[in-house]
This record gives structure tokens, C-alpha cells and sequence, in this order.
């Protein structure tokens, strides 16, 4: 007999202290059930880390494809309704084509008195050597000390199998979903999400159409034992800064010291973009940065941020700024600008005293709300257009941005964010960190765009896990209780979605 969640809210009435009891109850058994089966919901996860799909080199993709089509696997043994979708084809540098693989749409339950969640994932992953300097074999899930080490473990395959496990669990005990949850998961987010924006662009109207939720859970906390909901992050503005001299390399012995050099050019221009302070030198970079609010720097109150255990983690031994609150603006609410690197110039060990004729410098800046790409670019060609002048060199300049995404801020007052909060709280014990992320994840601001729907990124993975890293993993807690907190979590946004569509009812029949 199937345990229907929606069937008690009717009969007891959204909000009714009765309801409360038999909710409870359905959450105790929920997770009982994922801690009794969490040997097997690691299994899973070991089965996925052993595909290496890396979406980053082509000779892979096939592992890629496999990944995709035993996620679909997984995804029709909970009842889903699932499609694998084309993207197109990929051009490579050398002008090879090769095929995208296919992202998967999956849809479970079609109940209008239901409210439907979205979850996104991605189950690609980055290049990975045992050379590289890992402890443990990349592609073999390895547990020590309570942590499972792998490639993917925490980036993304970790999460999205909570997620699966999370259904499955209401399924395995003949519980009625109290939504309906759909599933877009593809095999390209390393690899910038190549030919996904077109196919939201396709489903918008289809597929999404009766979507109130899209639930992203790709980042993680800001800490390695507190919770958080992130509801922003920065963008990214990708430039380069070509300056070319001459016809060929020169020997610094014959022309040093009488001609104009590309490299002094260049080295002079990275150098004016940003003081020793921090603080980006472009006139007019932060005239369209949002201003802070009151409420926004209430946010940053609570949050527990440990400075020494940060740096340990990154590495450093001092910050540009001193306290909580400073650091966490920056890295969140106000735009930086990192140097990159130098392509041309000769890098190898030892020396060698050639002048190159054409050498390019790469920077970036993560810009936020409400900062637009045009602009920022306008500025920094402007700019460096200006100081190269000054310099009156004959050499030919080139400012180029090569790449934008742009920031992604949400309504923390949407429904999804305070059933997570709830969620958190009944399985962590505590209420989440409220945070933003100072990197760009494009992702969240697509969806937002295209679908016009709320979204939110709800991790579970530590600040130490390491993505991309040698040492990635996820641990054995944050998975199972990852998994708990997204069972709790279709609970709370289907008791919140009903409560909402009531008073809107009552508020109807008054007005």
C-alpha cells in the first residue's frame, strides 16, 4: 500500500497540528531507510567514479556518453519517464567534429495539486592521473577516514546520486512523492555546457513549462562542518592583451636597449590594471555595482567564517583585509581582477635571451550585480587603449574579451529557500550559512534567464573537498546526510508550496 503525503494534507489540512505527526513520522522512516542502505548508496557512488567521463578530452567521450546512459538507467528504475537528448556536434581546435553527448530529461509525476521540482546535475568530470600527484587511484572511490576520495565524488556525482537515492528511498518504502521532481542531467558542464543553452531554449515552453523549482546542488558549504544555501554568485569576464612587435623573435645583444619591446609593452599594461591593494584601476569599474543593503549585510552576521582554518586550506599566510565581514564582501559582492598568465614568451627552465615579437597576457574579472558585460568590456579596452598611448610604442595592440558569463543573484524569500532551511535544520541540527560564491557558475544564471524560474544551489559537499583537485572527495556523512537533507527537503517544499496556494485561495475569496 502506497503512503500518500498529498492524501494527508488534504484529510488533516495544510498547517494543521495533525499533519505534523504523520510528516515526522514519514521523515523518521526516510531516514532510517538511507542509514541502513548507505553501504549500498556508496556502492553507487564507487560504480559512477569508476567511468572516467571527461568531458575535456575527446578521446573520452564515449566514457562520457556511458556516463550519461547509466545515469538514465538509474533514473528508470525510479519510474521516471526519461529521454536522452541531442545537442549537436562539437568542432574541435584541429577542425575535427564530434558528437555532444546527449543530456538527459526525466520527468516523474504529473500531478497539478503537486508542486514540480527541478534538479540539475552533471555527471562529467575533470582530467585526472594518478601522476598528477593523488594519493589514491582517481577512478577508484577510496575511503579513509571517513572520506570517499575520487574524481567526481563531491563535482558532481556525489550530489546527484543524493538526489536519485533521496527518490529512491520514498519509492523503496512505498511512500507517495510529495512532488513531482524532474531530472536534466548532462556530460559538458567542464566543458562550459557546450549546446545546452539551446536545448533550455527548445524545452522552455515544454519541458519546463510547469516547473515552480530548479534546484542546482554543484557548489559547497563555506565551511567543513556548517550548512549553506548559496543564493549568488560572481561572473566572469575572460580578456586577453596581444601586443606585437616586429616580424620574428629578436637576441636581446643586437637590438636590446633600441627598440620598443613587446613584453615591456605588455608587462606595463597587466601592471595597471590592478593596485597592491586589491583594488581594480579601470575608471569607472564599480560605478554599476549594486549597493549594499541593510538587510544583505545582516546576512553576513551570522556566518561562520574561520580566517586561520581558510588560509590553511588555501594556503596563504595573510589576506588583504582583516576581518570576517571584509573578506567575504570581497569575495562575494565586489569585483576582482586576477592575472593569469603570459602566452609567447619563453618560460622553460633556464635562460634565454630572446626579445619575442608578439606576446599576449590573460586576466579576468569576476564581476557581479549589477555590472553588464558590455560595459566592462567598453572600459577595459578603453583603458588600456589610454595607457598604452601614453607609452607611444609603434607596437600593434589587440584588447579581446574571450569569454563572459554573467553574475547570478536569487530571492532568498522564495519558498524553495526556507524549506531548505527547514530540511537543514532537522537533519544538521542547525541553520544553514546564508552565502554567496566568489567563482562563476554559469549554469544558475542560464536557467534563470531562459526558464524565468526561482533557483537555488543547495550543496552538500565541504569547503575542503576538493574539486578539481588531487585530492577530491566527498565524505561519508555529508553524502548520506546530503541524502536525508533532500528527502526532507521535497517534504518541506510540498507542505510550504501547499501552504502558499491556501492562503492564495483564501486571499482570492476575500478580495
Amino acid at each position: 500500500m502506497t503512503f500518500h503525503i498529498s492524501l494527508i494534507i488534504l484529510l488533516f489540512g495544510v498547517g494543521h497540528s495533525s499533519f505534523s505527526n504523520p510528516m515526522l513520522l514519514v521523515e523518521q522512516q526516510l531516514f532510517q531507510y538511507i542509514d541502513d542502505h548507505q553501504d549500498e548508496f556508496v556502492q553507487k557512488l564507487a560504480e559512477w567514479v569508476a567511468v572516467e567521463s571527461d568531458s575535456l578530452q575527446p578521446r573520452l567521450r564515449a566514457k562520457v556518453t556511458e556516463m550519461i546512459k547509466t545515469a538514465a538507467v538509474s533514473l528508470r528504475c525510479l519510474g521516471a519517464d526519461v529521454t536522452l537528448n541531442d545537442t549537436g556536434i562539437q568542432q574541435l581546435p584541429d577542425g575535427q567534429n564530434i558528437s555532444l553527448p546527449p543530456v538527459i530529461l526525466a520527468k516523474l509525476g504529473e500531478d497539478p495539486l503537486k508542486p514540480t521540482v527541478c534538479f540539475y546535475g552533471h555527471v562529467d568530470v575533470m582530467p585526472a592521473k594518478i601522476q598528477d600527484g593523488w594519493k589514491t587511484p582517481p577512478f577508484t572511490l577510496t575511503e579513509i577516514d571517513g572520506n570517499l576520495y575520487g574524481r567526481g565524488a563531491t563535482d558532481n556525482k556525489g550530489p546527484v546520486l543524493a538526489w536519485i537515492n533521496a527518490v529512491s528511498t520514498f519509492k523503496a518504502l512505498n511512500i507517495d512523492l510529495p512532488v513531482n521532481i524532474k531530472f536534466l542531467i548532462e556530460g559538458m558542464e567542464e566543458a562550459q555546457s557546450i549546446g545546452l543553452e539551446g536545448l533550455l531554449e527548445k524545452e522552455n515552453q515544454r519541458f519546463f513549462s510547469s516547473v515552480d523549482y530548479i534546484v542546482i546542488s554543484d557548489n559547497t558549504w563555506l565551511t567543513t562542518k556548517k550548512p549553506a544555501l548559496t543564493y549568488g554568485t560572481r561572473g566572469n569576464a575572460c580578456f586577453s592583451i596581444e601586443v606585437e612587435g616586429g616580424e620574428k623573435d629578436l637576441h636581446s645583444g643586437g637590438v636590446g636597449g633600441i627598440i620598443h619591446e613587446p613584453m615591456s609593452d605588455l608587462i606595463a599594461l597587466l601592471d595597471s590594471l590592478v593596485n597592491s591593494s586589491g583594488h581594480i584601476l579601470i575608471p569607472g569599474i564599480y560605478d554599476d555595482v549594486a549597493p549594499l543593503t541593510e538587510e544583505e549585510k545582516q546576512l553576513y552576521e551570522p556566518i561562520e567564517f574561520d580566517l586561520k582554518e581558510y588560509k590553511t586550506n588555501i594556503g596563504v599566510k595573510k589576506f588583504l583585509y582583516d576581518t570576517k565581514e571584509e573578506i567575504l564582501l570581497h569575495l562575494w559582492r565586489f569585483p576582482s581582477l586576477s592575472i593569469h598568465g603570459i602566452e609567447g614568451a619563453f618560460y622553460e627552465p633556464g635562460i634565454k635571451t630572446v626579445i619575442p615579437s608578439r606576446v599576449t597576457g590573460k586576466f579576468s574579472i569576476r564581476q557581479v550585480p549589477h555590472m553588464a558585460l558590455s560595459t566592462v568590456e567598453c572600459q577595459v579596452k578603453k583603458y588600456l587603449e589610454d595607457v598604452f598611448s601614453e607609452r607611444k610604442s609603434p607596437n600593434k595592440l589587440t584588447v579581446t574579451m574571450q569569454m563572459g558569463a554573467s553574475p547570478w543573484v536569487a530571492n532568498i524569500r522564495d519558498p524553495q529557500f526556507e524549506a531548505a532551511k527547514k530540511a537543514i535544520k532537522k537533519v544538521f541540527k542547525q541553520d544553514p550559512d546564508m552565502i554567496r560564491d566568489g567563482a562563476t557558475i554559469p549554469i544558475a544564471r542560464m536557467f534563470q534567464k531562459i526558464t524565468k524560474k526561482s533557483v537555488m544551489m543547495f550543496p552538500i559537499g565541504a569547503v575542503d573537498d576538493g574539486e578539481h583537485s588531487q585530492k577530491e572527495k566527498i565524505s561519508r556523512s555529508n553524502y548520506i546526510n546530503g541524502t536525508k537533507v533532500f528527502a526532507s527537503f521535497l517534504l518541506e517544499i510540498s507542505k510550504l508550496h501547499g501552504e502558499l496556494k491556501l492562503e492564495a485561495s483564501k486571499l482570492k475569496i476575500e478580495t
